[in-house]
């Protein structure tokens, strides 16, 4: 029941990305109207989270998920019935609200319901598997709905959905008493809040703005400005938001890895989706559907961590998934316009198998970690590490990829003196492709050529990166995270109360 909830949010991260063509001609959206429709979620999602972890600690667990399923619920409604872009953007931006409740409630509740340590681990390799299969089945629901009804039965696809896991939750999750007592930290929430907002607002922004244009660098300057006050803050306050007993190595290193995997792994299925429509012509929901062998190897990969644990440290199986995921990117390097499907499907076998041993083995250890007492914080700097990782890898990936496909491809139509191709030909490869497919014999061979090799170009630049990067998060397991496993930190004791008490 708990992870029914972590399914639809997954799902409606990535749902939308199919039907984009669907709202701009809806809308008669520019493309930077689109990009909010799409990214609004996630931007309110990866800011909040953090805050919401300490909330959900607070107010107690089920009331935080069922208030986060009401939100998304009555906010799909506004996005199903939006008229104009603007309202589209609220809509979505409400449902990240709801969903940075959603997401540390589902793990801290089955922390609270697993107390023993191998359940627990079962329980969490599965929350694991089912957040990974929902994320990846977004595309593919929402190539099917926007075919065959239109994009708005996206949303109204999760009213019914939030009411019955609403409904069940309430007939069949126990109501838990606050596992803190002490007020809500209101600066911390503030400044982690609007700095990680900044933080994600610019990451998202980076790629179409550039990276060096001054709203972006302003952003990101700000927003690692007030993360640093946070962390000021953190040290200071007495009742603080993150404690700093939970923020230990075996907290931060696993959430950091976690990070480094969502980064490779989300900016990689972002390309590996265009390559499926642009170079080999998939519609969006065959593109969708041929990208299931992931989800599939996922809750494989899942189910092994949860085996291997009992016999293996937590950083053994992170480093291992880690490499594994790292293999598969190599892989990926070497694709070529001739590589085909299969070629795909075994990149994606592979990076499945090692996101779910990484995914299932990262959480248990941070949640190991923290304790069932602040749960929800534990939760929270997991779940922020993996959005502001899978944010930052669709961004920079996707940034690589169009870098290296504008440069390619303007010059190879240039020497074939094409160089007049529309300007959205040369941004987009699938673009490119469809205005290849109806030009004139003459030169379709050349257009499709230049836009294929092209793509595959930066395709390959990119994929290097996603291995470089999940080489480097299995580097910093091992090394970071001790050999045995992790103690639950409690929190520093009162030296005046002893004092006292020995007097």
């Amino acid at each position: 029941m708990v992870c029914s909830g972590l399914f639809l949010l997954g799902m409606d991260l990535t749902v939308l990305n199919v039907a984009i063509p669907e709202l701009q001609t809806a809308f008669g959206s520019s493309t930077g109207q689109t990009q909010w429709i799409v990214d609004a979620y996630a931007l309110v999602l990866g800011g909040l989270v953090l805050t919401a972890g300490g909330v959900t600690d607070r107010i107690g667990r089920r009331r935080a998920f069922l208030t986060g399923l009401v939100t998304c619920g009555f906010a799909s409604v506004a996005g199903a019935l939006a008229a104009v872009p603007w309202q589209l953007v609220l809509a979505r931006g409400a449902m990240g609200a709801g969903a940075s409740l959603i997401m540390p409630a589902t793990l801290s509740l089955l922390t609270a319901f697993f107390p023993e340590r191998e359940p627990r681990r079962r329980a969490i390799a599965l929350w694991a598997a089912v957040g990974g299969v929902g994320g990846a089945l977004g595309p593919v629901i929402g190539g099917w709905l926007v075919s065959h009804h239109s994009w708005r039965a996206v949303f109204w696809l999760n009213v019914p959905c939030a009411a019955a896991v609403v409904a069940l939750t309430l007939l069949v999750v126990p109501a838990l008493p606050p596992a803190r007592s002490e007020p809500v930290d209101l600066p911390g929430t503030v400044l982690s809040a609007t700095g990680l907002l900044a933080l994600v607002w610019a990451i998202i922004e980076g790629p179409a703005r550039g990276w060096t244009s001054a709203p972006v660098l302003a952003v990101s300057a700000l927003g690692a400005g007030l993360l640093a006050a946070f962390g000021v803050w953190l040290r200071r306050a007495p009742a603080a938001m993150l404690p700093r007993h939970v923020m230990r190595r075996e907290v931060t290193v696993p959430a950091a890895a976690l990070a480094m995997m969502s980064f490779a792994m989300f900016g990689a299925l972002f390309v590996i989706s265009l390559y499926l429509q642009g170079v080999l012509g998939c519609t969006p929901w065959e593109a969708g559907v041929r990208t299931l062998p992931l989800p599939g190897s996922l809750i494989v990969g899942a189910g092994l961590a949860a085996l291997l644990t009992m016999r293996l440290t937590h950083r053994s199986v992170m480093a291992g998934g880690l490499l594994v995921t790292a293999g598969s990117f190599v892989l990926l390097s070497r694709t070529t316009t001739e590589s085909g499907y299969p070629h795909l499907a075994v990149v994606q076998v592979l990076a499945g198998l090692g996101a779910g041993l990484t995914a299932a083995a990262g959480t248990a250890a941070v949640m190991e970690s923290v304790g069932e007492s602040y749960a929800g914080v534990g939760s929270a700097v997991n779940d922020a590490g993996r959005q502001v990782g899978a944010t930052l890898g669709v961004a920079v990936q996707g940034s690589v990829l169009a870098t290296v496909y504008r440069d390619r491809v303007g010059d190879a139509l240039a020497r074939a003196g094409l160089g007049g191709l529309a300007p959205a030909g040369r941004d987009s490869v699938v673009t490119a492709v469809r205005a290849g497919r109806q030009a004139a014999p003459a030169v379709r061979h050349q257009l499709l050529s230049a836009a294929t090799d092209a793509f595959v170009a930066g395709l390959s630049r990119s994929a290097g990166v996603a291995a470089l990067v999940a080489v480097a998060g299995a580097a910093a397991v091992w090394r970071g995270l001790p050999r045995l496993p992790a103690v639950p930190a409690g929190p520093p004791p009162d030296r005046r109360a002893a004092r006292s008490g020995a007097a």
